[in-house]
């Protein structure tokens, strides 16, 4: 999209919109993007790269963990938008099987780029005859970002659900999960470690379900200094207390991590940052009023879904090509000179991605609006597009966009993701009677 149609774009946004919401979702992408790109330890023994996780090597790193872990917010603002379309976005009588398949179909049409565009290139690679270690290690760190979208997926089919009980219970919602997350906590430290993987469900249903209150008014009055106050400092007696570590990120070889699964110090440090934005609303709105920060949010926000995928492709392109030449240095983690190539590195990584998302972002714009009603079946296609697709998100994400199949193709993986997306397309139709397209 030229600066012209981005300006005017941000240009034609009604002031009824809440753009605190926006700003705060372009922010939380920049953050994984740069913070994941500076976690990454790349150096060269014996003309071989080799990589390691910087949280791993340089433990002082940990509290700054506790601001770089946005991706509760990303659930927060999700659930936002989400109760927000359900509740009057909607096309008056719209099913709700139609308007999942609008919200999945946002999210499934860029992913499948990526995962088709992955996994081909690495196949061609390997039959090109390029060296099967960096091929496998390069589509492994690819498809690393895809565990976002098998829980997004999920959280997003729930929201008229969440809407629903918010309706009934209120904040008892939220309140409720995260009752559950301590109870499912209790057990995985206690006499059912097995227990653990509940919370991949309770801790980001949750954190959308304040998205929920949010957008409904519910989290007024002192509601955002309770959530500032009491997750954090719920958050820090959690770690000084133990078992739950200082990083909010995932520490490679820990024995107990706050990301996977997703603990309860987690959750109340994504309480504490929603407070924290609730707080910070009036100023941000300001903020976001000023045509230069509207404008840089607008083209965030309208690429925000290709940012995230394919913001770790630049690092399998740039490290092989760069520091195996000897162009990007690659110093020890942590000493003066790495520090000093730091924007050397990101530099390069930006370019690329800019590079990327130029090419690809077509994908993530909307279609245009046509009238759909919902198959005979369609709510089942939807929760079983759901189930499989995330499915096959799982097994990439653990197996790379690599796997044993016909030139490396992780087939089993790509056959379970690709028939979740076409259930999910086939969960609507054209009614009746509609000229053809």
């Amino acid at each position: 999209m030229r600066s012209g149609q981005l300006r005017a774009l941000a240009e034609a946004t009604p002031r009824s919109r809440d753009r605190t919401v926006d700003l705060v979702r372009a922010a939380a992408i920049a953050v994984v993007v740069v913070g994941h790109w500076l976690t990454i330890a790349v150096q060269v023994e014996d003309g071989r790269l080799t990589g390691d996780n910087v949280l791993g090597l340089l433990p002082w790193t940990h509290p700054v963990t506790w601001a770089a872990q946005v991706m509760p917010l990303f659930f927060v603002v999700g659930g936002w938008a989400a109760a927000a379309s359900w509740r009057s976005g909607r096309a008056p009588g719209e099913r709700a099987v139609v308007w999942l398949h609008r919200r999945l179909d946002r999210l499934l049409r860029p992913t499948t780029v990526l995962v088709l565009a992955g996994a081909g290139v690495a196949a061609l690679l390997r039959m090109l005859g390029a060296d099967r270690r960096l091929v496998e290690l390069g589509a492994w760190v690819v498809a690393l970002a895809l565990w976002f979208l098998v829980v997004y997926l999920a959280v997003t089919a729930a929201v008229p659900l969440l809407v629903a009980a918010h309706e009934r219970a209120g904040l008892a919602v939220p309140a409720g999960l995260t009752a559950a997350t301590a109870g499912i906590e209790l057990l995985r430290f206690g006499p059912a470690p097995a227990a653990a993987p509940l919370t991949w469900a309770t801790v980001w249903l949750c954190f959308a379900a304040l998205g929920v209150a949010w957008q409904a008014g519910a989290l007024g009055g002192r509601w955002p200094a309770a959530l500032a106050v009491g997750g954090l400092g719920s958050c820090a007696a959690l770690v000084a207390l133990g078992p739950w570590p200082l990083s909010m990120l995932n520490v490679p070889g820990a024995d107990v991590q706050n990301v996977g699964p997703p603990s309860l110090a987690l959750l109340a440090l994504g309480a504490g940052h929603c407070g924290l934005v609730l707080l910070a609303a009036p100023r941000l709105a300001r903020l976001a009023a000023r045509r230069r920060v509207w404008t840089a949010t607008v083209a965030v926000n309208t690429a925000a879904m290709t940012l995230y995928l394919w913001h770790l492709v630049p690092v399998a392109l740039v490290t092989p090509a760069l520091v195996l030449s000897g162009v990007l240095p690659a110093p020890a983690p942590g000493t003066a000179s790495w520090w000093l190539t730091r924007p050397l590195w990101l530099g390069a990584l930006g370019a690329v991605l800019l590079a990327l998302v130029v090419l690809v972002r077509r994908f993530e714009l909307p279609r245009p609006a046509a009238a759909q009603v919902p198959r005979r079946g369609g709510a089942l296609l939807v929760v079983a597009g759901i189930a499989a697709a995330g499915a096959g998100l799982v097994q990439l994400t653990l197996g790379g966009l690599n796997g044993a199949g016909p030139a490396g193709l992780p087939l089993p993986a790509l056959a379970c993701y690709l028939l979740g997306v076409a259930a999910v397309r086939a969960s609507v139709r054209a009614p009746a009677g509609a000229p053809a397209s």
